[in-house]
C-alpha cells in the first residue's frame, strides 16, 4: 500500500512539473497558486513529503523561471509568495541553501531597485529577504555583502504603501542586531535617510536610529546637521522622533554639537530668510502666509531646548553658557513666526523660574513692563506685544558670563 501511495505522488509531482515545462504562464500561475494555497506554513519535512522528495526540482525551476522575468513582472507576486514559504519553512535548510546558492539574494535585491516594479512585489521580497535574515547571523551577513543595505534603505525612501515602509524599517533593524560586522554600516544607512523627501522614510529612520544608537555605542557626527534639519519638517511625527532621538543622543559626545547648533537656529542666518522677500513678489497669497521652513525649525528649536534644559539642570547650565537666553529674546521678537515667538517665551520662562540669575539679566533686559507682561503670560505674550518691544528683544545684548555659579535655583 505504501508503495502504491508513493507511486501516486511521485506521478503526480512528474505531471505537475512536465506541466511548468510545458505549460504558458496562466498554466504556470495556477500552478502557483495551488501551491500558495495548500502549502501555507508547512515545514520542509511536509513540503518533500507534499513534493515526493522532489521539492528542490520544482524550486530550481521556479528560481530559474524568476531571474528571467523578474523585470518584466510577470506572475513575480505569485513567485516571490511560493519562495516565501519554502524559505520560511521549519527545517527547511535545505531549501534556503539552493535557493542561496543561484544567487537568490541578489535577486531579491535587484527587485527591490527596478524602477516599475509594483510595490507589492518588492513587499513580497523584502519578507524573502526577511526570511533569510532570520535564520541567523551568517545569512545577515550574506544580505549586507551582497550591498543589500544600501539597496532596502533607497527602497523605503522610495515606497509609498505601508506596508513595504514597515518591511523595510523592520529589516533594517534586523540586519542592525546580532550582526556586529555590519552593524555600523546600517546605522550609517539611516542616518543617510534623514535627508530624503519622504516624511514617512525620515520619521521610521529616526526611529529606528534610536534603537540602533545604543547598539553601535557611538554617535557619528554626521548625524547632527541632517538631525537638525529635521526640526524644518511641517510633519508633527517627523519633529517628534528627531526630537526624541536628540534627547537620547544627550549621552553621547555629540552631545555638545547638538546643543550649540540648536542654539545657533535660533537665530536664522539672513540668507536663510531673505527668500521670503521673493516669495512676497511672486507667489499668491495662500503661499505667502505659509511658514518659512527656516522659522518652523526656530520654533521646534526652542520647543527642544525647552524639553531639554526642563530634564536636566546641567544641560541647562550647558545652554545657559552658550548664550541660549540671548538667542531665545531674539526668537521672542519674530514678528514673522508667532509660533517661534511662542516657543521661545514658554521655554525662556522656564530658564527664568530655574535660575535667579537668568531672571535677573532678563528682568534688565526687558525692562520692568514688557518682563512683567511676559511672567504673568508667556504663551500669549506675542499677542499682547508691541513693535517696539519686539525690537528691544531682536536688538537684545544680554550676555551672561561664563565665570558666574549664581545658578541657584528658585
Amino acid at each position: 500500500m505504501g508503495s502504491a501511495k508513493q507511486q501516486t505522488s511521485i506521478s503526480r509531482v512528474m505531471n505537475i512539473l512536465q506541466e511548468w515545462d510545458k505549460g504558458s504562464k496562466p498554466v504556470r500561475k495556477q500552478i502557483l497558486d495551488d501551491f500558495i494555497v495548500q502549502n501555507q506554513n508547512k515545514t520542509g519535512p511536509e513540503l518533500e513529503q507534499e513534493f515526493a522528495q522532489a521539492g528542490s526540482l520544482f524550486l530550481a525551476r521556479l528560481t530559474a523561471w524568476l531571474r528571467l522575468t523578474y523585470m518584466n513582472g510577470t506572475c513575480l507576486t505569485e513567485q516571490l509568495k511560493t519562495i516565501s514559504i519554502f524559505l520560511s519553512a521549519s527545517s527547511g535548510h535545505k531549501f534556503m541553501a539552493e535557493f542561496l546558492e543561484v544567487g537568490g539574494v541578489l535577486t531579491l535585491l535587484e527587485i527591490l531597485g527596478v524602477k516599475q516594479g509594483k510595490e507589492v512585489d518588492k513587499t513580497a521580497a523584502l519578507v524573502c529577504l526577511h526570511h533569510i535574515a532570520n535564520a541567523g547571523r551568517k545569512y545577515k551577513e550574506l544580505i549586507c555583502e551582497s550591498y543589500g543595505i544600501r539597496a532596502v534603505a533607497e527602497c523605503l525612501a522610495k515606497v509609498k504603501t505601508d506596508e513595504a515602509q514597515d518591511s523595510c524599517r523592520n529589516l533594517l533593524l534586523m540586519l542592525a542586531q546580532g550582526n556586529p560586522r555590519f552593524q555600523m554600516q546600517v546605522y550609517k544607512g539611516l542616518i543617510a535617510l534623514l535627508p530624503c523627501n519622504s516624511p514617512k522614510a525620515q520619521q521610521m529612520a529616526a526611529h529606528a536610529l534610536r534603537v540602533v544608537q545604543p547598539i553601535v555605542e557611538q554617535a557619528n557626527p554626521n548625524i547632527v546637521e541632517p538631525l537638525l534639519n529635521l526640526l524644518r519638517t511641517l510633519h508633527l511625527e517627523v519633529q517628534f522622533e528627531a526630537i526624541e532621538l536628540i534627547k537620547e543622543l544627550m549621552d553621547y559626545e555629540v552631545a555638545d554639537h547638538l546643543l550649540s547648533g540648536l542654539v545657533g537656529l535660533l537665530r536664522p542666518a539672513v540668507d536663510d530668510i531673505k527668500p521670503r522677500q521673493d516669495l512676497m513678489e511672486d507667489l499668491a497669497a495662500a503661499k505667502m502666509n505659509a511658514p518659512l521652513p527656516v522659522f518652523v525649525q526656530q520654533a521646534a528649536v526652542a520647543k527642544t531646548i525647552g524639553i531639554l534644559a526642563g530634564e536636566s539642570n546641567e544641560i541647562a547650565e550647558k545652554l545657559i553658557h552658550m548664550r541660549v537666553i540671548h538667542n531665545l529674546l531674539f526668537a521672542m521678537g519674530n514678528t514673522d513666526s508667532a509660533d517661534s515667538q511662542r516657543q521661545a517665551s514658554i521655554t525662556l520662562e522656564h530658564f527664568c523660574r530655574t535660575f535667579s540669575v537668568v531672571d535677573d539679566h532678563v528682568r534688565d533686559s526687558m525692562g520692568e513692563t514688557l518682563y512683567d507682561l511676559f511672567m504673568s503670560n508667556p504663551e500669549t505674550l506675542y499677542i499682547n506685544m508691541n513693535h517696539v518691544q519686539a525690537d528691544v528683544l531682536i536688538s537684545n545684548k544680554l550676555n551672561i558670563p561664563k565665570g558666574t555659579r549664581r545658578y541657584m535655583f528658585n
